[in-house]
Protein backbone atom coordinates (compact mmCIF):
# COMPACT_ATOMS: atom_id res chain seq x y z
CA UNK A 1 0.00 0.00 0.00
CA UNK A 2 1.45 3.27 -1.22
CA UNK A 3 1.68 5.91 1.84
CA UNK A 4 0.12 8.50 -0.43
CA UNK A 5 -1.52 9.05 -3.69
CA UNK A 6 -3.30 11.83 -5.76
CA UNK A 7 -6.47 9.53 -6.36
CA UNK A 8 -8.58 6.49 -5.02
CA UNK A 9 -10.68 4.53 -7.57
CA UNK A 10 -13.19 2.72 -6.29
CA UNK A 11 -13.94 0.00 -9.08
CA UNK A 12 -12.17 -1.88 -11.65
CA UNK A 13 -14.03 -1.87 -14.27
CA UNK A 14 -13.89 0.15 -17.91
CA UNK A 15 -15.09 3.64 -16.42
CA UNK A 16 -12.27 3.14 -13.08
CA UNK A 17 -9.53 2.54 -15.68
CA UNK A 18 -10.01 5.26 -18.32
CA UNK A 19 -9.77 7.89 -15.43
CA UNK A 20 -6.87 5.68 -13.97
CA UNK A 21 -4.97 5.85 -17.61
CA UNK A 22 -5.80 9.65 -17.96
CA UNK A 23 -4.09 10.07 -14.34
CA UNK A 24 -1.04 7.82 -15.62
CA UNK A 25 -0.70 9.76 -18.74
CA UNK A 26 -0.19 12.90 -16.48
CA UNK A 27 1.88 11.30 -14.11
CA UNK A 28 -0.32 10.84 -11.02
CA UNK A 29 -0.15 8.08 -9.13
CA UNK A 30 -3.23 6.05 -8.73
CA UNK A 31 -4.74 3.23 -6.21
CA UNK A 32 -7.60 1.41 -7.96
CA UNK A 33 -9.49 -0.27 -5.15
CA UNK A 34 -11.96 -3.44 -5.97
CA UNK A 35 -13.69 -6.23 -3.64
CA UNK A 36 -13.23 -8.66 -6.58
CA UNK A 37 -10.18 -10.65 -7.15
CA UNK A 38 -7.92 -10.08 -10.46
CA UNK A 39 -9.60 -12.52 -12.57
CA UNK A 40 -12.12 -9.82 -12.75
CA UNK A 41 -10.51 -6.84 -13.61
CA UNK A 42 -12.51 -5.34 -16.24
CA UNK A 43 -15.68 -5.54 -14.63
CA UNK A 44 -18.47 -5.78 -16.52
CA UNK A 45 -17.56 -4.21 -19.28
CA UNK A 46 -15.43 -7.53 -20.20
CA UNK A 47 -18.42 -9.77 -20.67
CA UNK A 48 -20.61 -7.19 -23.25
CA UNK A 49 -21.13 -7.23 -26.87
CA UNK A 50 -18.98 -4.06 -27.06
CA UNK A 51 -21.23 -1.87 -28.74
CA UNK A 52 -20.26 1.56 -29.25
CA UNK A 53 -22.59 4.48 -30.66
CA UNK A 54 -20.73 6.71 -33.34
CA UNK A 55 -22.57 9.44 -34.92
CA UNK A 56 -21.35 9.90 -38.87
CA UNK A 57 -19.17 7.14 -39.04
CA UNK A 58 -17.00 6.47 -41.63
CA UNK A 59 -18.51 2.56 -41.53
CA UNK A 60 -22.26 4.31 -41.48
CA UNK A 61 -20.81 5.87 -44.67
CA UNK A 62 -19.71 2.86 -46.07
CA UNK A 63 -22.92 1.48 -45.58
CA UNK A 64 -24.64 4.35 -47.27
CA UNK A 65 -26.29 5.57 -43.95
CA UNK A 66 -26.74 9.59 -43.67
CA UNK A 67 -26.38 10.14 -40.10
CA UNK A 68 -25.85 13.95 -37.96
CA UNK A 69 -25.08 15.56 -34.76
CA UNK A 70 -28.49 16.90 -35.21
CA UNK A 71 -30.44 13.80 -36.06
CA UNK A 72 -28.93 11.91 -33.12
CA UNK A 73 -29.86 15.03 -31.32
CA UNK A 74 -33.41 15.13 -31.94
CA UNK A 75 -33.50 11.23 -31.33
CA UNK A 76 -31.82 10.87 -28.03
CA UNK A 77 -34.20 14.04 -26.47
CA UNK A 78 -36.99 11.71 -27.74
CA UNK A 79 -35.96 8.51 -26.24
CA UNK A 80 -34.20 9.84 -22.95
CA UNK A 81 -37.95 12.08 -22.54
CA UNK A 82 -36.46 14.93 -19.88
CA UNK A 83 -38.83 16.05 -17.52
CA UNK A 84 -37.70 16.74 -13.84
CA UNK A 85 -35.63 19.43 -12.38
CA UNK A 86 -32.93 16.64 -11.69
CA UNK A 87 -32.50 16.40 -15.53
CA UNK A 88 -30.46 19.55 -15.38
CA UNK A 89 -27.12 18.04 -15.11
CA UNK A 90 -27.98 14.92 -17.76
CA UNK A 91 -29.19 16.78 -20.23
CA UNK A 92 -25.80 19.01 -20.16
CA UNK A 93 -24.29 15.38 -20.21
CA UNK A 94 -26.02 14.29 -22.73
CA UNK A 95 -25.23 17.54 -24.81
CA UNK A 96 -21.63 17.26 -24.42
CA UNK A 97 -21.57 13.29 -25.25
CA UNK A 98 -23.30 13.54 -28.39
CA UNK A 99 -20.59 15.65 -29.36
CA UNK A 100 -18.20 13.45 -28.34
CA UNK A 101 -19.40 10.59 -30.54
CA UNK A 102 -19.86 12.90 -33.43
CA UNK A 103 -16.77 14.09 -32.78
CA UNK A 104 -13.32 12.58 -31.18
CA UNK A 105 -14.89 9.38 -29.76
CA UNK A 106 -13.63 7.28 -32.99
CA UNK A 107 -10.13 9.16 -33.39
CA UNK A 108 -9.40 9.15 -29.28
CA UNK A 109 -10.25 5.05 -29.12
CA UNK A 110 -8.72 4.84 -33.05
CA UNK A 111 -5.81 6.38 -31.72
CA UNK A 112 -5.33 3.34 -29.21
CA UNK A 113 -5.62 0.81 -30.83
CA UNK A 114 -9.72 0.29 -30.88
CA UNK A 115 -11.01 -1.20 -34.39
CA UNK A 116 -14.65 -1.86 -35.29
CA UNK A 117 -16.42 -4.57 -37.26
CA UNK A 118 -17.46 -2.80 -40.59
CA UNK A 119 -21.29 -3.81 -40.19
CA UNK A 120 -23.02 -0.99 -37.72
CA UNK A 121 -25.91 -2.75 -36.18
CA UNK A 122 -29.84 -1.24 -35.73
CA UNK A 123 -30.80 -1.39 -31.94
CA UNK A 124 -33.86 0.27 -30.76
CA UNK A 125 -34.95 1.18 -34.47
CA UNK A 126 -37.79 3.24 -32.23
CA UNK A 127 -41.08 3.59 -31.75
CA UNK A 128 -42.97 4.80 -34.28
CA UNK A 129 -42.55 8.58 -34.66
CA UNK A 130 -39.92 10.79 -35.74
CA UNK A 131 -39.88 12.56 -32.61
CA UNK A 132 -39.99 9.48 -30.47
CA UNK A 133 -37.95 6.82 -28.89
CA UNK A 134 -35.14 4.87 -30.73
CA UNK A 135 -32.02 5.53 -33.47
CA UNK A 136 -33.39 6.60 -37.27
CA UNK A 137 -30.31 4.98 -38.14
CA UNK A 138 -27.96 2.28 -37.62
CA UNK A 139 -25.61 3.39 -34.88
CA UNK A 140 -24.30 -0.08 -33.21
CA UNK A 141 -20.90 0.02 -33.55
CA UNK A 142 -19.16 -3.52 -32.77
CA UNK A 143 -16.12 -3.59 -31.63
CA UNK A 144 -13.26 -5.59 -32.68
CA UNK A 145 -12.96 -7.82 -29.81
CA UNK A 146 -16.07 -6.79 -28.09
CA UNK A 147 -15.64 -5.99 -24.77
CA UNK A 148 -12.00 -7.15 -23.93
CA UNK A 149 -11.36 -5.24 -27.37
CA UNK A 150 -12.69 -1.71 -25.92
CA UNK A 151 -10.74 -2.66 -22.38
CA UNK A 152 -7.45 -3.40 -23.98
CA UNK A 153 -6.11 -0.16 -24.06
CA UNK A 154 -6.81 0.78 -20.71
CA UNK A 155 -5.95 -2.13 -18.97
CA UNK A 156 -2.67 -1.85 -20.64
CA UNK A 157 -2.15 1.79 -19.88
CA UNK A 158 -2.82 0.99 -16.19
CA UNK A 159 -0.48 -2.39 -16.09
CA UNK A 160 2.25 0.15 -17.57
CA UNK A 161 1.42 2.65 -15.29
CA UNK A 162 1.78 -0.35 -12.17
CA UNK A 163 5.60 -0.98 -13.73
CA UNK A 164 6.51 2.95 -13.76
CA UNK A 165 5.33 3.13 -9.60
CA UNK A 166 2.17 4.82 -10.39
CA UNK A 167 -0.09 2.57 -9.87
CA UNK A 168 -1.09 0.49 -7.32
CA UNK A 169 -4.03 -2.05 -7.91
CA UNK A 170 -5.58 -3.65 -4.82
CA UNK A 171 -8.05 -6.55 -5.29
CA UNK A 172 -10.48 -7.90 -2.17
CA UNK A 173 -10.23 -4.82 -0.48
CA UNK A 174 -14.04 -4.28 -0.03
CA UNK A 175 -14.63 -0.02 0.67
CA UNK A 176 -17.18 0.43 3.09
CA UNK A 177 -17.07 4.34 3.93
CA UNK A 178 -15.93 7.09 2.75
CA UNK A 179 -13.30 9.18 4.84
CA UNK A 180 -14.89 13.09 5.71
CA UNK A 181 -12.83 15.40 7.50
CA UNK A 182 -14.26 19.33 7.09
CA UNK A 183 -16.42 18.68 4.76
CA UNK A 184 -14.28 17.10 2.14
CA UNK A 185 -13.80 13.51 1.38
CA UNK A 186 -9.99 12.43 1.81
CA UNK A 187 -10.26 8.50 1.53
CA UNK A 188 -11.37 5.20 2.14
CA UNK A 189 -11.85 2.37 5.00
CA UNK A 190 -12.94 -1.01 4.47
CA UNK A 191 -12.44 -4.50 5.01
CA UNK A 192 -9.78 -6.96 3.63
CA UNK A 193 -11.11 -9.96 1.92
CA UNK A 194 -10.07 -13.30 2.17
CA UNK A 195 -8.19 -14.88 -1.02
CA UNK A 196 -10.73 -16.55 -3.40
CA UNK A 197 -9.53 -18.23 -6.50
CA UNK A 198 -13.00 -18.22 -8.34
CA UNK A 199 -13.15 -17.28 -12.04
CA UNK A 200 -14.02 -14.14 -13.55
CA UNK A 201 -17.23 -13.18 -12.62
CA UNK A 202 -18.27 -16.03 -10.00
CA UNK A 203 -19.19 -14.89 -6.54
CA UNK A 204 -16.50 -14.50 -4.19
CA UNK A 205 -16.64 -15.36 -0.93
CA UNK A 206 -16.67 -11.92 2.05
CA UNK A 207 -14.80 -13.08 4.38
CA UNK A 208 -13.05 -10.78 6.55
CA UNK A 209 -9.50 -11.12 7.23
CA UNK A 210 -8.34 -7.25 8.27
CA UNK A 211 -9.50 -3.71 8.26
CA UNK A 212 -7.61 -1.14 5.55
CA UNK A 213 -7.58 2.82 5.27
CA UNK A 214 -6.08 4.72 2.65
CA UNK A 215 -6.13 8.90 1.97
CA UNK A 216 -5.77 10.59 -1.02
CA UNK A 217 -7.09 14.17 -2.13
CA UNK A 218 -9.56 12.98 -4.65
CA UNK A 219 -12.14 9.36 -4.52
CA UNK A 220 -13.76 8.29 -7.88
CA UNK A 221 -16.91 6.20 -7.41
CA UNK A 222 -16.76 3.52 -10.36
CA UNK A 223 -18.77 0.76 -8.67
CA UNK A 224 -21.42 0.53 -11.16
CA UNK A 225 -25.19 0.29 -10.47
CA UNK A 226 -27.35 -2.41 -8.70
CA UNK A 227 -28.18 -5.05 -11.31
CA UNK A 228 -26.73 -7.92 -9.58
CA UNK A 229 -28.89 -7.22 -6.24
CA UNK A 230 -32.49 -7.86 -7.43
CA UNK A 231 -33.79 -6.79 -3.98
CA UNK A 232 -32.64 -3.39 -4.93
CA UNK A 233 -34.33 -3.56 -8.47
CA UNK A 234 -37.39 -4.30 -6.64
CA UNK A 235 -37.35 -1.21 -4.61
CA UNK A 236 -36.52 1.07 -7.57
CA UNK A 237 -39.29 -0.04 -9.71
CA UNK A 238 -41.08 2.84 -10.64
CA UNK A 239 -45.11 2.21 -10.26
CA UNK A 240 -45.24 3.19 -14.25
CA UNK A 241 -43.82 -0.09 -15.13
CA UNK A 242 -46.07 -1.80 -13.15
CA UNK A 243 -45.45 -4.78 -10.49
CA UNK A 244 -41.77 -6.04 -10.24
CA UNK A 245 -40.93 -8.69 -11.63
CA UNK A 246 -40.75 -11.66 -9.19
CA UNK A 247 -38.41 -13.83 -11.23
CA UNK A 248 -35.71 -12.39 -13.05
CA UNK A 249 -32.42 -13.62 -14.59
CA UNK A 250 -29.33 -11.55 -13.77
CA UNK A 251 -27.11 -10.03 -16.92
CA UNK A 252 -24.68 -8.77 -14.54
CA UNK A 253 -22.48 -10.59 -11.46
CA UNK A 254 -23.40 -10.79 -8.06
CA UNK A 255 -20.69 -8.32 -7.30
CA UNK A 256 -23.02 -5.21 -8.72
CA UNK A 257 -24.69 -4.72 -5.78
CA UNK A 258 -25.28 -1.37 -5.61
CA UNK A 259 -23.30 -0.53 -2.28
CA UNK A 260 -21.12 2.22 -3.14
CA UNK A 261 -24.53 4.37 -4.20
CA UNK A 262 -25.56 4.25 -0.12
CA UNK A 263 -22.15 4.74 0.92
CA UNK A 264 -21.38 7.63 -1.34
CA UNK A 265 -24.86 9.44 -0.24
CA UNK A 266 -23.90 8.75 3.24
CA UNK A 267 -21.20 11.05 2.62
CA UNK A 268 -23.37 13.62 1.12
CA UNK A 269 -23.56 12.99 -2.50
CA UNK A 270 -26.82 13.26 -4.20
CA UNK A 271 -28.35 10.79 -5.73
CA UNK A 272 -31.05 11.07 -8.30
CA UNK A 273 -33.06 8.94 -10.83
CA UNK A 274 -33.17 5.99 -8.62
CA UNK A 275 -36.30 4.69 -10.68
CA UNK A 276 -34.88 4.30 -13.96
CA UNK A 277 -33.43 1.73 -15.06
CA UNK A 278 -32.46 -0.13 -18.36
CA UNK A 279 -33.65 -4.55 -18.10
CA UNK A 280 -34.15 -6.41 -21.02
CA UNK A 281 -37.38 -8.78 -22.08
CA UNK A 282 -35.04 -11.15 -24.01
CA UNK A 283 -33.30 -13.10 -21.38
CA UNK A 284 -33.06 -16.96 -21.50
CA UNK A 285 -31.25 -19.26 -18.83
CA UNK A 286 -27.56 -19.68 -19.38
CA UNK A 287 -26.69 -23.41 -19.68
CA UNK A 288 -23.08 -23.06 -18.42
CA UNK A 289 -23.73 -20.08 -15.54
CA UNK A 290 -21.09 -18.55 -14.63
CA UNK A 291 -22.67 -16.13 -11.68
CA UNK A 292 -26.04 -16.73 -9.64
CA UNK A 293 -29.37 -16.55 -11.98
CA UNK A 294 -27.15 -15.78 -14.76
CA UNK A 295 -29.25 -14.95 -18.01
CA UNK A 296 -28.56 -14.18 -21.92
CA UNK A 297 -29.48 -11.99 -23.80
CA UNK A 298 -30.78 -12.59 -27.39
CA UNK A 299 -30.13 -9.48 -29.45
CA UNK A 300 -32.80 -10.50 -31.95
CA UNK A 301 -33.61 -9.23 -35.55
CA UNK A 302 -36.96 -8.04 -36.42
CA UNK A 303 -39.00 -10.85 -37.86
CA UNK A 304 -39.68 -13.38 -34.90
CA UNK A 305 -43.52 -13.64 -33.59
CA UNK A 306 -43.69 -12.23 -29.91
CA UNK A 307 -46.15 -13.31 -27.58
CA UNK A 308 -47.02 -12.65 -23.96
CA UNK A 309 -47.37 -14.74 -21.33
CA UNK A 310 -50.95 -15.96 -22.70
CA UNK A 311 -50.75 -15.91 -25.97
CA UNK A 312 -51.72 -12.61 -27.24
CA UNK A 313 -49.03 -11.86 -29.58
CA UNK A 314 -47.11 -8.08 -28.65
CA UNK A 315 -49.02 -4.75 -29.67
CA UNK A 316 -47.62 -2.47 -32.36
CA UNK A 317 -44.73 -1.11 -32.15
CA UNK A 318 -43.50 -3.55 -29.97
CA UNK A 319 -41.38 -5.75 -32.28
CA UNK A 320 -38.27 -7.86 -31.52
CA UNK A 321 -35.49 -5.05 -31.06
CA UNK A 322 -37.31 -1.79 -31.03
CA UNK A 323 -38.54 -0.72 -27.96
CA UNK A 324 -36.49 -2.41 -24.95
CA UNK A 325 -38.79 -0.47 -22.04
CA UNK A 326 -42.15 -0.11 -23.76
CA UNK A 327 -41.88 -4.02 -24.36
CA UNK A 328 -40.90 -3.95 -20.45
CA UNK A 329 -44.16 -1.94 -19.37
CA UNK A 330 -46.46 -4.12 -21.24
CA UNK A 331 -45.19 -7.39 -20.05
CA UNK A 332 -45.12 -5.73 -16.42
CA UNK A 333 -48.68 -4.85 -17.08
CA UNK A 334 -49.97 -8.17 -18.02
CA UNK A 335 -49.09 -9.61 -14.03
CA UNK A 336 -46.47 -11.87 -15.61
CA UNK A 337 -43.04 -12.48 -16.17
CA UNK A 338 -42.06 -14.08 -19.31
CA UNK A 339 -42.92 -13.87 -22.92
CA UNK A 340 -42.52 -15.97 -26.17
CA UNK A 341 -40.28 -15.93 -29.35
CA UNK A 342 -41.75 -18.10 -32.29
CA UNK A 343 -39.73 -18.55 -35.14
CA UNK A 344 -38.34 -20.90 -37.55
CA UNK A 345 -34.53 -22.28 -37.98
CA UNK A 346 -34.32 -19.65 -40.87
CA UNK A 347 -34.85 -16.87 -38.98
CA UNK A 348 -32.36 -17.89 -36.12
CA UNK A 349 -30.36 -18.31 -38.14
CA UNK A 350 -29.54 -14.92 -39.86
CA UNK A 351 -31.39 -12.78 -37.14
CA UNK A 352 -30.66 -14.30 -33.44
CA UNK A 353 -27.23 -12.94 -31.24
CA UNK A 354 -26.37 -13.54 -28.12
CA UNK A 355 -25.11 -10.36 -26.17
CA UNK A 356 -21.61 -11.51 -24.34
CA UNK A 357 -18.02 -11.44 -24.98
CA UNK A 358 -18.14 -15.04 -24.62
CA UNK A 359 -20.32 -15.84 -26.45
CA UNK A 360 -19.29 -14.33 -29.56
CA UNK A 361 -16.03 -16.05 -29.84
CA UNK A 362 -15.12 -15.12 -33.33
CA UNK A 363 -15.45 -11.14 -32.65
CA UNK A 364 -13.91 -11.46 -29.46
CA UNK A 365 -11.31 -13.33 -30.41
CA UNK A 366 -10.69 -11.76 -33.84
CA UNK A 367 -11.39 -15.06 -35.26
CA UNK A 368 -11.78 -14.60 -39.31
CA UNK A 369 -12.04 -18.39 -39.69
CA UNK A 370 -15.28 -18.02 -37.21
CA UNK A 371 -15.84 -15.28 -38.62
CA UNK A 372 -16.69 -16.40 -41.83
CA UNK A 373 -18.76 -19.37 -40.75
CA UNK A 374 -21.47 -16.65 -38.83
CA UNK A 375 -21.76 -15.07 -42.44
CA UNK A 376 -22.44 -18.31 -43.98
CA UNK A 377 -24.88 -20.71 -43.84
CA UNK A 378 -26.56 -22.08 -40.14
CA UNK A 379 -26.63 -19.98 -36.88
CA UNK A 380 -23.45 -19.58 -34.74
CA UNK A 381 -22.13 -22.10 -32.63
CA UNK A 382 -23.00 -20.18 -29.63
CA UNK A 383 -26.82 -19.65 -30.54
CA UNK A 384 -27.19 -23.65 -31.90
CA UNK A 385 -25.68 -24.84 -28.33
CA UNK A 386 -28.58 -22.69 -26.94
CA UNK A 387 -30.85 -24.02 -28.78
CA UNK A 388 -29.96 -27.82 -28.19
CA UNK A 389 -29.37 -27.51 -24.29
CA UNK A 390 -31.10 -24.61 -23.25
CA UNK A 391 -34.20 -25.24 -20.81
CA UNK A 392 -36.17 -22.10 -22.85
CA UNK A 393 -36.58 -23.43 -26.51
CA UNK A 394 -38.49 -25.91 -27.81
CA UNK A 395 -37.66 -27.18 -31.16
CA UNK A 396 -40.42 -28.93 -33.30
CA UNK A 397 -41.32 -30.17 -36.81
CA UNK A 398 -44.96 -29.19 -36.74
CA UNK A 399 -46.87 -26.60 -34.76
CA UNK A 400 -48.94 -29.15 -32.87
CA UNK A 401 -46.01 -30.41 -31.58
CA UNK A 402 -44.38 -26.88 -31.07
CA UNK A 403 -47.47 -25.88 -29.18
CA UNK A 404 -47.03 -29.32 -27.12
CA UNK A 405 -43.30 -28.05 -26.51
CA UNK A 406 -44.51 -24.35 -25.07
CA UNK A 407 -47.33 -25.97 -22.71
CA UNK A 408 -44.58 -27.84 -20.99
CA UNK A 409 -42.71 -24.85 -20.26
CA UNK A 410 -46.25 -23.50 -18.98
CA UNK A 411 -47.21 -24.55 -16.06
CA UNK A 412 -49.55 -22.75 -14.47
CA UNK A 413 -51.54 -23.09 -18.34
CA UNK A 414 -51.48 -19.36 -19.31
CA UNK A 415 -50.70 -20.14 -22.63
CA UNK A 416 -53.45 -19.78 -25.15
CA UNK A 417 -51.92 -22.55 -27.73
CA UNK A 418 -54.92 -21.86 -29.65
CA UNK A 419 -54.56 -17.76 -30.27
CA UNK A 420 -50.82 -18.67 -31.32
CA UNK A 421 -51.70 -20.73 -34.19
CA UNK A 422 -54.59 -18.18 -35.10
CA UNK A 423 -51.80 -15.10 -35.32
CA UNK A 424 -49.16 -17.46 -36.88
CA UNK A 425 -51.60 -18.81 -39.25
CA UNK A 426 -52.97 -14.87 -39.95
CA UNK A 427 -49.84 -13.99 -40.55
CA UNK A 428 -48.45 -16.60 -42.79
CA UNK A 429 -50.98 -15.21 -44.97
CA UNK A 430 -49.87 -12.02 -45.01
CA UNK A 431 -46.30 -12.80 -46.58
CA UNK A 432 -48.03 -13.98 -49.78
CA UNK A 433 -48.18 -10.70 -51.48
CA UNK A 434 -46.52 -7.54 -51.45
CA UNK A 435 -48.84 -5.75 -49.41
CA UNK A 436 -49.93 -5.87 -45.61
CA UNK A 437 -51.54 -4.62 -42.94
CA UNK A 438 -48.97 -6.56 -40.94
CA UNK A 439 -46.86 -3.83 -39.80
CA UNK A 440 -43.69 -5.92 -38.64
CA UNK A 441 -43.92 -7.45 -41.68
CA UNK A 442 -43.58 -3.93 -43.65
CA UNK A 443 -40.84 -3.17 -40.58
CA UNK A 444 -39.13 -6.15 -42.22
CA UNK A 445 -39.20 -5.26 -45.28
CA UNK A 446 -38.00 -2.15 -44.74
CA UNK A 447 -35.24 -3.13 -42.86
CA UNK A 448 -33.81 -5.23 -45.62
CA UNK A 449 -33.58 -1.90 -47.62
CA UNK A 450 -30.78 -1.24 -45.28
CA UNK A 451 -27.53 -3.48 -46.34
CA UNK A 452 -25.95 -4.36 -43.26
CA UNK A 453 -29.50 -5.94 -42.68
CA UNK A 454 -29.68 -7.75 -45.59
CA UNK A 455 -26.33 -9.36 -45.52
CA UNK A 456 -26.36 -10.44 -42.01
CA UNK A 457 -29.45 -9.20 -40.12
CA UNK A 458 -32.74 -9.75 -40.89
CA UNK A 459 -34.17 -13.04 -42.79
CA UNK A 460 -36.21 -12.61 -46.28
CA UNK A 461 -39.88 -12.65 -45.18
CA UNK A 462 -41.50 -16.14 -45.30
CA UNK A 463 -44.10 -17.80 -44.13
CA UNK A 464 -43.26 -19.36 -40.38
CA UNK A 465 -45.32 -22.92 -41.38
CA UNK A 466 -43.11 -23.51 -44.98
CA UNK A 467 -41.37 -26.75 -44.18
CA UNK A 468 -38.44 -25.48 -46.14
CA UNK A 469 -37.76 -22.58 -43.26
CA UNK A 470 -37.79 -25.10 -40.18
CA UNK A 471 -38.40 -26.73 -38.16
CA UNK A 472 -40.13 -24.41 -35.62
CA UNK A 473 -38.09 -22.76 -32.59
CA UNK A 474 -40.36 -21.57 -29.36
CA UNK A 475 -38.62 -19.55 -26.83
CA UNK A 476 -39.66 -18.31 -23.51
CA UNK A 477 -37.80 -15.27 -22.45
CA UNK A 478 -37.33 -13.84 -18.98
CA UNK A 479 -36.88 -10.38 -17.46
CA UNK A 480 -32.82 -9.73 -17.39
CA UNK A 481 -31.22 -7.17 -15.06
CA UNK A 482 -28.59 -4.95 -16.44
CA UNK A 483 -28.11 -0.96 -15.87
CA UNK A 484 -29.23 1.66 -13.48
CA UNK A 485 -30.22 4.93 -15.31
CA UNK A 486 -29.96 6.70 -12.35
CA UNK A 487 -26.91 7.67 -9.82
CA UNK A 488 -24.88 10.27 -8.29
CA UNK A 489 -25.47 13.91 -9.65
CA UNK A 490 -22.07 14.93 -11.59
CA UNK A 491 -20.93 18.17 -13.05
CA UNK A 492 -19.16 17.89 -16.44
CA UNK A 493 -16.26 16.72 -14.68
CA UNK A 494 -17.35 14.28 -13.32
CA UNK A 495 -17.30 16.01 -9.40
CA UNK A 496 -20.03 13.91 -7.13
CA UNK A 497 -22.99 17.03 -6.08
CA UNK A 498 -24.36 17.44 -3.48
CA UNK A 499 -28.11 18.08 -2.24
CA UNK A 500 -27.51 21.92 -2.62
CA UNK A 501 -25.71 21.44 -5.88
CA UNK A 502 -22.63 22.03 -5.18
CA UNK A 503 -19.15 19.62 -5.57
CA UNK A 504 -18.80 17.54 -2.77
CA UNK A 505 -15.02 18.45 -2.35
CA UNK A 506 -12.29 15.48 -2.82
CA UNK A 507 -15.71 13.14 -4.50
CA UNK A 508 -15.82 12.08 -8.22
CA UNK A 509 -18.37 9.63 -9.67
CA UNK A 510 -17.80 7.91 -13.05
CA UNK A 511 -20.11 5.36 -15.06
CA UNK A 512 -23.02 3.62 -14.24
CA UNK A 513 -22.45 4.98 -10.98
CA UNK A 514 -22.89 8.28 -12.08
CA UNK A 515 -25.70 7.44 -14.14
CA UNK A 516 -23.51 7.39 -16.82
CA UNK A 517 -22.74 11.12 -16.24
CA UNK A 518 -24.95 13.20 -14.62
CA UNK A 519 -27.02 11.26 -12.65
CA UNK A 520 -29.09 10.28 -15.57
CA UNK A 521 -27.62 10.93 -19.08
CA UNK A 522 -30.66 8.76 -20.77
CA UNK A 523 -33.05 9.85 -18.95
CA UNK A 524 -35.97 7.34 -19.02
CA UNK A 525 -34.68 5.03 -22.40
CA UNK A 526 -31.03 4.21 -23.86
CA UNK A 527 -30.54 4.23 -27.32
CA UNK A 528 -27.84 1.07 -26.97
CA UNK A 529 -24.10 1.41 -27.44
CA UNK A 530 -24.22 4.30 -24.86
CA UNK A 531 -23.41 2.43 -22.14
CA UNK A 532 -19.78 1.81 -22.73
CA UNK A 533 -19.11 4.85 -24.32
CA UNK A 534 -20.81 6.55 -21.22
CA UNK A 535 -18.03 4.49 -18.94
CA UNK A 536 -15.52 5.99 -21.50
CA UNK A 537 -16.41 9.59 -21.52
CA UNK A 538 -17.20 10.18 -17.64
CA UNK A 539 -13.67 8.41 -16.38
CA UNK A 540 -12.14 10.68 -19.14
CA UNK A 541 -13.40 13.95 -17.77
CA UNK A 542 -12.95 12.60 -14.34
CA UNK A 543 -9.11 12.00 -15.05
CA UNK A 544 -8.61 14.92 -16.88
CA UNK A 545 -10.20 17.24 -13.96
CA UNK A 546 -8.02 15.73 -11.09
CA UNK A 547 -5.30 15.89 -13.29
CA UNK A 548 -5.83 19.36 -13.68
CA UNK A 549 -5.62 20.17 -10.32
Amino acid sequence: MPDTADAIIVGAGLSGLVAASELVDAGKRVVIVDQEPEASLGGQAWWSFGGLFLVDSPEQRRLGVHDSLELARQDWEGTAGFDRDDDEWGRRWAEAYLEFAAGEKREWLHGKGVRFFPIVGWAERGAGTATGHGNSVPRFHITWGTGPGVLAPFIARVQAGAAAGLVTLVHRHRVDELVVEGGAVVGVRGAVLAPDDVARGAASNRDETGHFELRAPAVVVASGGIGGNHDLVRAAWPARMGEPPKHMLSGVPAHVDGRMLGIAAASGARLVNGDRMWHYTEGITNHDPVWPMHGIRILPGPSSLWFDATGKRMPVPLFPGFDTLGTLEHIAATGHDHSWFVLTQKIIEKEFALSGSEQNPDLTGKDLRLLAERLGSGAPGPVERFKERGVDFVVADTLPELLHGMRALDPDGLLDTGNVEREIAARDREVDHEFSKDLQLTAVRGARRYRGDKLIRVASPHRILDPKAGPLIAVKLHILTRKSLGGIQTDLESRALGADGTPVPGLYAVGEAAGFGGGGVHGYRALEGTFLGGCLFTGRAAGRSIAAR
